[in-house]
């Protein structure tokens, strides 16, 4: 998109879900100009859709929710450039293109980038993370010659490779340092039912075990990887998924406050008056209780977008994070949480009642507070729920018997669902802890 303006009342650095919505609620709110600049896409995509481009299901563009006609017919205007100086002094960017803007407001919205393992040469071939357009295009370049590959990291963007890479027939052998998967994420019963589901998939788990170090060939591509168990596992591309880190490093000049992202109060505003950050790259001053104070999920950067546009059209608005909630699969197992479920609670604090189907990897948690009851939040795995039924419950704070009595409402599927939670036996096992 040509972009003939050299100065906008909103600037955005960062096209993806923080950033875009941040521009589209504005848009809604002001006849405003505002400029979208990305270095990475000249438009916004879906990054959790990167996975199904390359197993084929989907091509690149299917990940564009907008026509390309959307940006221009709303009075978006986008650049695909990268800034490298700030001069908040003047209110002004330099582009590497040497292109220069002056804006009013300054959104930061520059995301993640993926961790990487401090003993992994960067210039060696066939080793990457796994978060961005090029990732996917590196990925898409190394898979014709790859027939082993070893996965470092039991996370989401873990499992999510080892998935993409199974479907290639392409061998995985994947390091999770924790005794199951998602050791950080999820409960001992269902971690070992996800374990148990990527085995049956034909994923090799080395559980307890990390990366030591890697071997290179001749030509710089990665060979074998030692784990820290001695295990030698020849490979032809290695992805690391430890995690990612917020993206705040393309800004040579500190004059922003910082600790590992852009350092915001509760309005999403830097230490600068009108420069403001969102999403992941945003570090929250002072968290919600129990939450943390850099999400880097989808959700919380299009709440962050919402939550901005609000405060910048003349309503102030503090950013209220909501209730917890994320998805995701583990190949073709769908994994919900909603609320507050802790992998391993204080009993004091929160207890669980938990159902496992008998024959199928199907799990629900239901998490509350033992003195009062209050139901804190759900966990399940391959039974789909409904999110909106569940942040009502939360927000009219129900007990955890109002929501053993309504259960079947939270069932996504009116054909199948009634027939797992008739299968449950929460209000026994509730009935036994009333009576210990």
């Amino acid at each position: 998109m040509q972009v003939s303006k050299a100065h906008y009342t909103y600037i955005i650095i960062g096209n993806g879900i923080a950033g875009t919505t941040a521009a589209r609620e504005l848009r809604k709110r002001t006849q405003a100009s505002i400029l979208i600049i990305s270095d990475e896409t000249p438009y916004f995509y879906s990054r959790t859709a990167l996975m199904y481009v390359f197993m084929g299901h989907l091509r690149f563009e299917d990940t564009q929710p907008y026509e390309n006609s959307f940006w221009a017919d709303h009075k978006i205007d986008l650049l695909q450039d990268r800034v490298t100086a700030l001069f908040p002094e003047k209110n002004r960017l330099e582009l590497n293109s040497g292109k220069h803007f002056q804006y009013e407001t300054l959104i930061l919205a520059t995301g993640s980038k993926p961790r990487m393992l401090p003993q992994l040469d960067p210039k060696a071939s066939g080793i990457q993370g796994f978060y961005h357009k090029k990732d996917l295009e590196q990925m898409l370049h190394w898979a014709s010659s790859t027939q082993k590959a070893v996965v470092v990291g039991g996370g989401l963007i873990g499992v999510e490779l080892a998935e993409m890479l199974h479907s290639r027939n392409i061998e995985v052998h994947f390091l999770i340092r924790e005794a199951y998967f998602g050791g950080t994420l999820l409960p001992p019963e269902e971690g070992e039912m996800v374990t148990e589901h990527l085995r049956q998939h034909g994923i090799h788990l080395h559980l307890n075990d990390g990366l030591d170090s890697v071997a290179l060939n001749d030509s710089g591509r990665v060979q074998k990887v030692i784990t820290k168990k001695g295990a030698t596992l020849p490979c032809d591309w290695l992805g690391v998924a430890i995690g990612v880190t917020p993206n705040i490093d393309w800004l040579p000049n500190k004059l922003l406050n910082t600790k590992k992202g852009f350092l915001v109060n509760d309005y999403l505003q830097t230490n600068l008056q009108n420069i403001y950050a969102i999403g992941d790259c945003a570090e929250i001053i002072t968290p919600a209780p129990g939450r943390r104070a850099i999400e880097a999920v989808w959700y919380s950067g299009r709440k962050m977008g919402e939550t901005l546009a609000k405060t910048l059209s003349g309503q102030p608005t503090v950013y209220d994070p909501g209730f917890w909630f994320n998805s995701a699969k583990f190949f073709d197992l769908e994994f919900q949480t909603y609320g507050q479920v802790s992998p391993q609670p204080n009993p004091t604090l929160e207890q669980h009642l938990f159902w496992q189907h008998p024959h199928k990897n199907y799990a629900i948690r239901l998490a509350f507070e033992p003195t009062t009851t209050l139901f804190l939040g759900v966990l399940s795995l391959g039974i789909r729920l409904r999110h909106r039924v569940f942040d009502q419950w939360l927000q009219e704070k129900r007990t955890l018997p109002y929501v053993l009595d309504h259960l079947a409402k939270a069932g996504f599927d009116s054909e199948f669902s009634p027939s797992y939670f008739n299968q449950m036996n929460f209000k026994t096992q509730w009935h036994v802890l009333q009576n210990i």
